[in-house]
C-alpha cells in the first residue's frame, strides 16, 4: 500500500510541473517561500529543477533563529556566563554567533545552559533550582507563542519568582507588508507558511493582496502541496487576480485556531519589533501584557538596555540580510562556502536547519 501511495503520488507531482510549466508565461515570476521548511524541501524532494526557468524562487524570512537580533545574540551569550544564571534554550539557538561567541561554546567553559524541548521545561527548570536565576530564550513565530503563553500562566499560578523570559517573538504578516512594500524584492506572490497559518488563519493575508495587490497562498509541506500552491501563485499572475489561496485546508482555517490566538491574546500584546536584516517593523513582535511584567527579562532584569560589543569582522561580510529579503541568493554571498559553513556558520541563515543558506549548501553545495 505505501508504494502504491508513493507512485501515485510520484505521478500527481510530475503532473502538477507539467500543469506549472503549460501555463507560466515566458516573463520572469519571482515567488518567495515564506517559510524555511518551504525552502529546505524545495530542495530536497527535487522540486526545483521540475520548475520552467522563468520561475524564480526566493527564501523569505520564515526562519525565527535568522531573523533574532544580533543584539539579542550577544546579550543571552552574555548572561550566560553570570555564576547565578541558568539559560533555558531551543537546540538551534545553540549555534547562533554573536559577536565574539555562541551559546554552545560558553557552556563548553561552563556555562549552565540547557537545551529544551517545550517551553515548560523552564517552568521545570526553575522549579528545580531555586537559588538559580532561569532565563528562557523566547524566540518563535505565531506558531511557538502559544506554549510559551501557557509556560507563563503556569508560572504565574506557581508564583515563581526565580523564571524569566527573554522575548523575542515574531509575527510574520507584518514581516511580509514590510517586503512587499520594498521594491528591490520585486515579489510576484508569497508561499505562505503552514504552520504558522494553522494558527493566524488564512485570512490574515488579505491585507497583502488589498494593500500590495500580491497574492498569496497557503501551503503544506509535501511535494504535492507545494506544487499545488506554486500552481495556485502562477494562475493569479497569469490571470492578473491576486488573491487568498488555502491549499492546506485539511489544517488551516480561515480564522486560524481560536482557542491558540485566545492564549496568545492573554499573554502578549502586539508591539514594534528588531528583525536581523529588515529593521524594525512596526507591530511585528509580542511583548508581555502587565500582568506578566515581572516574567519579562527584559524589563525585570535590564537587558533590553544592554551594550554589546560591535560584530566581528567576519560577520560583516555576511549578506543574511539580504538573502531574507530575497535580494541574493545564498551562493551570491562572498563568505557562502568558503568562510561560512553549517560546520563553521558566520551567520544565523547558516546555523538552522530552516535558514536558506544551509539548505542551499546542504542540497547545492557550494
Amino acid at each position: 500500500m505505501k508504494y502504491v501511495d508513493e507512485f501515485r503520488n510520484k505521478n500527481l507531482v510530475q503532473a502538477l510541473a507539467r500543469s506549472i510549466r503549460a501555463i507560466t508565461p515566458a516573463r520572469h515570476l519571482r515567488f518567495m517561500e515564506v517559510c524555511g521548511t518551504h525552502t529546505q524541501n524545495f530542495f530536497r524532494f527535487g522540486l526545483r529543477s521540475l520548475l520552467p526557468e522563468s520561475i524564480e524562487l526566493v527564501a523569505g524570512p520564515g526562519c525565527p533563529v535568522c531573523v533574532s537580533p544580533q543584539k539579542y545574540i550577544d546579550v543571552a551569550i552574555r548572561i550566560a556566563g553570570a555564576a547565578d544564571t541558568m539559560i533555558v534554550t531551543f537546540g538551534d539557538m545553540m549555534r547562533v554567533p554573536g559577536a565574539n561567541s555562541t551559546l554552545e561554546l560558553v557552556r563548553s567553559r561552563g556555562a549552565l545552559v540547557k537545551v529544551a524541548y517545550s517551553p515548560s521545561d523552564a517552568v521545570a527548570a526553575a522549579k528545580s533550582h531555586p537559588g538559580k536565576r532561569v532565563i528562557f530564550l523566547a524566540v518563535g513565530f505565531e506558531t511557538t507563542a502559544p506554549t510559551i503563553a501557557l509556560a507563563l500562566i503556569q508560572a504565574k499560578k506557581e508564583k515563581l519568582k526565580n523564571l524569566f523570559f527573554f522575548t523575542s517573538l515574531k509575527r510574520i504578516v507584518p514581516a511580509m507588508l514590510h517586503l512587499a512594500n520594498d521594491r528591490k524584492s520585486f515579489i510576484d506572490g508569497f508561499l505562505c507558511p503552514g504552520h504558522v497559518s494553522a494558527i493566524i488563519g488564512a485570512d490574515d493575508y488579505k491585507v497583502i493582496v488589498a494593500k500590495y495587490g500580491i497574492g498569496c497562498c497557503v501551503a503544506g509541506f509535501e511535494p504535492v502541496d507545494m506544487l499545488q500552491g506554486l500552481y495556485a501563485l502562477v494562475k493569479q499572475a497569469v490571470l492578473e487576480k491576486p488573491k487568498i489561496d488555502n491549499q492546506y485546508s485539511r489544517i488551516v482555517r480561515p480564522a486560524g485556531n481560536r482557542k491558540a490566538r485566545e492564549i496568545i491574546n492573554r499573554v502578549f500584546t502586539v508591539t514594534a519589533a528588531q528583525w536581523r536584516g529588515l529593521g524594525s517593523i512596526p507591530d511585528s513582535g509580542l511583548k508581555l501584557k502587565k500582568e506578566f511584567i515581572q516574567f519579562d527579562a527584559g524589563t525585570a532584569l535590564g537587558l533590553d538596555k544592554a551594550r554589546c560589543a560591535p560584530p566581528a569582522a567576519s560577520s560583516l561580510q555576511c549578506k543574511c540580510a539580504q538573502v531574507l529579503k530575497g535580494i541574493l541568493r545564498p551562493p551570491q554571498c562572498p563568505i557562502f562556502g568558503r568562510k561560512c559553513s553549517p560546520e563553521n556558520p558566520i551567520g544565523p541563515c547558516m546555523v538552522s536547519t530552516e535558514g536558506a543558506c544551509n539548505a542551499y549548501y546542504r542540497y547545492q553545495g557550494k
